[in-house]
Formats: structure tokens, sequence, C-alpha cells
């Protein structure tokens, strides 16, 4: 899929912006605070309906103003022309048309403009709690897999009303508490089941991802941790088990929602050893992975998003990196940076299709250009 034009009306710091796009690169250069990240974004609320960078809609819209419109054409993998529009209004909620058509319900629309976006945000994948880990396993298998998407909203649903009967002050019901143990045993084996097939399909194409970035300098490795390994993902007998404990702290301690990935770097947490360029490597192995991964199970291409990917790394994992990028394994990819010769290194390195945008407060100026001429 092809991202061909991009409309934006009063979204974040952008009074308004149009811009038709290259096919294959796409650069945005700026000082920080400039805007940069704000089209990318954009980029991801078409995908997702939702900020990559986990703001408010209120944020989303420009301050002093009502509303925010997001409009994009696309042409598919399949040669048909698909148009989005989305408005973002405070307090409301969001519309998304498709072709003129708006969805009933927006969850519908996930994974069909997949997308793969890797940010400084993105660290926390890293170095935050198994709840980021968790999410980036999730977001990856729902773009894919409506069935895995139908059964974690289900777990999640009553997960919650779960916890809520536990916190209340008066002792729970055993028969309502029996209901919803059932509901949960019969999603979690397939949320399970789907994450470890998930993760030893990943595994492969992250270590060699990591190995071509880092020139083989240093051994990585992941692996699915879960409460529910021991059961194959059946949970009535631990829910049971712990059930007057659950009662005691208010809250559900086995399931689905403690699972983790395990990021080793040579042998260590990754999080406990791991230098910013050895962090930032890792962090692109996993989403040229998840990109890949993704490719070869969506029908269509997904677009692949770079927010500031090259500062903290050395000039030979930046070479790598940019040779990697640029080959036949992706698609259309959008780029920022701060550092204009990053830019004018990879587009050149191409003598292909690009485009390089300079932002300024908001404001789109094309400052450089090349067609394919084959085309």
């Amino acid at each position: 899929m092809i991202l061909t034009r991009l409309h934006l009306i009063d979204f974040k710091s952008i009074v308004t912006a149009s811009c038709d796009f290259s096919p294959k690169v796409n650069c945005f250069i700026g000082l920080n605070g400039m805007g940069k990240t704000n089209m990318l974004d954009a980029l991801h609320y078409l995908s997702f309906t939702k900020s990559h960078l986990s703001i408010t809609d209120t944020l989303a819209v420009r301050r002093g103003q009502e509303r925010a419109l997001l409009e994009g054409t696309y042409q598919s993998d399949h040669g048909d022309e698909r148009h989005l529009l989305l408005q973002i209004r405070p307090g409301a909620r969001k519309v998304l048309k498709r072709n003129r058509k708006e969805y009933t319900r927006l969850s519908e629309h996930i994974g069909a403009f997949p997308l793969v976006i890797a940010s400084p945000q993105d660290y926390q994948l890293i170095l935050g709690g198994s709840e980021e880990r968790r999410r980036f396993v999730d977001r990856q298998l729902s773009q894919q897999d409506s069935v895995y998407m139908a059964a974690l909203a289900q777990y999640h649903r009553v997960l919650e009303q779960r916890n809520t009967l536990l916190k209340a002050p008066s002792t729970p019901s055993p028969s309502v508490l029996d209901v919803l143990d059932l509901q949960l045993e019969q999603v979690s084996p397939i949320i399970y089941d789907r994450r470890k097939r998930f993760v030893e399909q990943f595994v492969p194409l992250f270590q060699r991802y990591y190995t071509a970035i880092s020139g083989g300098q240093e051994q990585v490795s992941l692996s699915y941790l879960s409460p529910l390994e021991s059961t194959e993902g059946h949970i009535a007998d631990l829910l049971r088990e712990s059930r007057e404990r659950d009662r005691i702290l208010g809250h559900t301690s086995v399931g689905l929602h403690r699972d983790d990935l395990l990021m080793l770097l040579d042998g260590e947490l990754i999080r406990r050893i791991g230098s910013e360029g050895q962090n930032k490597t890792y962090l692109l192995a996993l989403k040229f992975a998840q990109y890949t991964l993704l490719a070869e199970t969506n029908p269509e291409r997904p677009l692949l998003l770079l927010d500031d990917i090259f500062d903290k790394l050395d000039a030979e994992r930046v070479a790598r990196i940019i040779h990697l990028v640029g080959g036949s394994d992706f698609g259309q990819i959008f780029i920022t940076d701060t550092n204009r010769e990053h830019l004018d290194e990879l587009v050149g390195s191409w003598g292909r299709d690009y485009r390089l945008f300079e932002v300024v407060e908001g404001a789109l100026h094309l400052i450089a250009e090349q067609a394919n001429e084959a085309k």
C-alpha cells in the first residue's frame, strides 16, 4: 500500500498542510519542535485512529479549534484507490470514513491500512514495564488476526469486571466469579497460542536484522514468558486456586495480563547493560522484524515510519540501516531527522524515488525530489 496524498487541517501545530508523496522515500527535515513527528503521527492516526504518542484526542486538535481533519489517499497493492477521512473532536466520538462510508465500529478498521513505526517513544519497549511489551505483540497480532483482536477485547472486558468485583467491599459472589472465570478460560488459550506462535516466527527475523545492523558484534535473544505456559493457556484451575488471594489483593493476580518478553543482549537483560546505540539497534531490529512479518501476513504492504532513528548510532550502523531500508524488502518509507546530512546520504545512496520536505513551525515545504525515470 502507498499513501499518495495527505491533507491536514488543525492537527496539532499544523494549521493546514497538503502534500503528495513519493511511492518509496519521504523525508521530513527540521529542528526539534517544528512538527516533523506530527506528520508521522497523522499517518498513525489514519491507520489506528489514535496517536502513537499516547496523547489524548484533545491534544490532537490545534489549540483554539473545535476539530481536526485528516485525509489520506492511498493506492492499494491491488490497484484500487482508497480514501480515508478522520474527524477528531475532543469529547466526541471520532468519525472515520473509508471511501465516504462511515465505519460502524472503529475496530473494524484495524489492519486494513497496516503501518509500523519506530520512534524514541518506543524505547519503553526495552526500558519500560511488561505492559509495553504486551502492547507491542497485541498491536502486531491485531493488525493481522481479527480472531485474536476479538479474543483480546473479550479477555480485557471480563478481566475488568472480575477486578471490579474483587475490589468491592462485600465478598464477591462465588457463582458470579465462576461465570467470569469460565469466560476467561474460553479466550485465554486462543490468546496464548497466537502469542506463542508469533514469537516463534518473530525471533529468527529479529535476530537476522540485529546482526545485519550491528555487523554481528553482539548476540541477542527474545523469548515469551507467560504464567500460563505450564497449562498451555488454560486458566480455569489457576483462577480457582488464586481466588482467595485475589480477593485479598483486590485484583486478578494470574493470567495473560502478566505475560512478558524477555529481551537479552549477550545473555544479560538489555535494559540493564545496553548502551544507547545497542538499545536503538535492538529496537530497530524489533521494528524491522515486525514489518517483515506483517508484510507476509497482511494483504497490503505496510507503511514504514522512522522517527529520528539515526541519533546515537555510529556511522557503520547508520550505513547498514540505510542499505536495509533502501532495499526491496521495504515499501514506502517516511523518515524524520534534524540532520540534513543523514537524509542526503540516504536518498543519495538510492538514486531512486524520493521527496524531501522541510518542516518549519508546522508548515511544510518541498525542497528536493527525484522521480524514478522508469515511470
